[in-house]
């Protein structure tokens, strides 16, 4: 149901459905139902990309370091690092989460350390994404 509900976010041109937003926004149970999905083909994987994130984080990141996290889902990593997390998502599955646009997140320039996609960049604004995370990501 996850491919299928991604394909179709991806292929339909002819509505609007074709910006995953829109469809989202006129549809909210879609994006609950996407989430649903999501989940469902996690628990096959061997390992969970969160997972190893979070382990990298807990070793490298020192606790002082400010992450933003770009499609966030249900901001499992603000719950599993000491580190501040900025968790963004389009839409808020909990109070952690701050529903917008990953291409224009409500942070200052250069304000956090580590920018965090984890399985997130698999929309058709990609590019604009990763320009967003550079915007507020601090010089080296």
């Amino acid at each position: 149901m996850f491919s299928q509900i991604n394909e179709e976010l991806d292929n339909n041109d002819n509505s609007a459905d074709s910006n995953p937003a829109e469809a989202f926004e006129s549809n909210p149970e879609l994006f609950q139902k996407y989430h649903d999905a999501y989940k469902g083909r996690m628990e096959h994987w061997p390992k969970n990309p969160l997972d190893v994130i979070v382990k990298w984080i807990n070793r490298k990141v020192s606790k002082d370091r400010i992450i933003a996290d770009f499609g966030c889902g249900e901001a499992k990593l603000s719950l599993a690092v000491p580190n501040k997390v900025h968790s963004f998502d389009l839409f808020a599955l909990n109070d952690r989460v701050t529903a917008c646009d990953m291409s224009n997140v409500p942070l200052e320039d250069e304000s956090v350390d580590v920018a965090v996609f984890c399985l997130s960049l698999m929309g058709t604004d990609v590019a604009k994404f990763i320009a967003e995370a550079n915007r507020v990501l601090k010089i080296k």
